[in-house]
């Protein structure tokens, strides 16, 4: 049986033509609204198709996106050359039949036991509740019966659970892969709203559903418990919205 292969992509989308692509996304949709994970989304599988690589991340204008995804360099070269010319200019996979605008590095998919790694990743640490996706933070306050609570400890608790293997369900392949060190801190916090799609029938357009929530940064240390499970846990990704820019565990040397 062969390894699995996983391989980080960094591109850099063109600003411009980024700017337009989420406006026509936007008017497409029948003036529902968009975001732009959500642009982002529709941009990569336009032009990868079904193979579109998630998790990913678009850090800013400067630093690009970056993403993993199983495909080698062979296999990337040939999705290129199908995709949508504009959806691969504006993602700055290249234009004119000139494919260089991206770089493709193999990551590994064999860590040893114990593998000390700083990690950051952006997350919407959110629970479901009766009326739908629920700020985990909000959550808890409600439980809390007027015990103070801080944002940061619950969304580091929620990391750590959806990390850990469920009780009274079977452990998915990816639970129980690391060990989240007691340096883990919430880097950055914001609300936002983002717009997820429903499912169309037919010729019917997609409707769009404003979800506002928790957007949040997280960063620390981790050790690797089950190699084959961190592998699993790299190309799934964490939480929810994972097809939209949320999940990826960015990896770093430990400091």
């Amino acid at each position: 049986m062969s390894e699995p292969s996983l391989h980080l992509l960094h591109t850099q989308p063109d600003a411009r033509l980024l700017a337009a692509w989420v406006a026509r996304h936007h008017a497409r949709h029948q003036r529902q609204p968009s975001d732009l994970g959500d642009a982002l989304h529709g941009l990569l599988r336009a032009a990868f198709g079904e193979a579109a690589p998630q998790p990913f991340r678009y850090l800013d204008e400067r630093q690009g996106l970056l993403a993993y995804t199983p495909l080698d360099a062979d296999a990337l070269r040939m999705q290129v050359a199908l995709a949508d010319p504009l959806a691969a200019q504006t993602l700055g996979l290249g234009a004119n039949g000139v494919h260089d605008g991206y770089r493709l590095r193999p990551f590994p998919t064999q860590w040893p036991q114990g593998q000390l790694l700083g990690f950051e990743v952006r997350v919407r640490p959110t629970v479901r509740a009766a009326k739908g996706e629920r700020d985990a933070f909000l959550h808890a306050v409600e439980q809390a019966n007027g015990a103070p609570l801080q944002r940061e400890a619950v969304y580091v608790q929620w990391l750590r659970e959806h990390l850990a293997p469920r009780e009274g369900a079977s452990r998915e392949a990816w639970q129980g892969a690391v060990d989240l060190l007691d340096d883990v801190h919430l880097a950055g916090y914001q609300r936002q709203q983002v717009v997820r799609r429903t499912q169309a029938a037919g010729g019917e357009v997609r409707r769009g559903r404003v979800i506002d929530g928790p957007d949040a940064l997280l960063r620390g240390h981790l050790r690797v418990r089950d190699p084959a499970a961190f592998t699993q846990l790299l190309t799934r990704g964490v939480g929810r919205h994972r097809a939209f820019g949320f999940g990826m565990l960015l990896l770093s040397r430990a400091s």
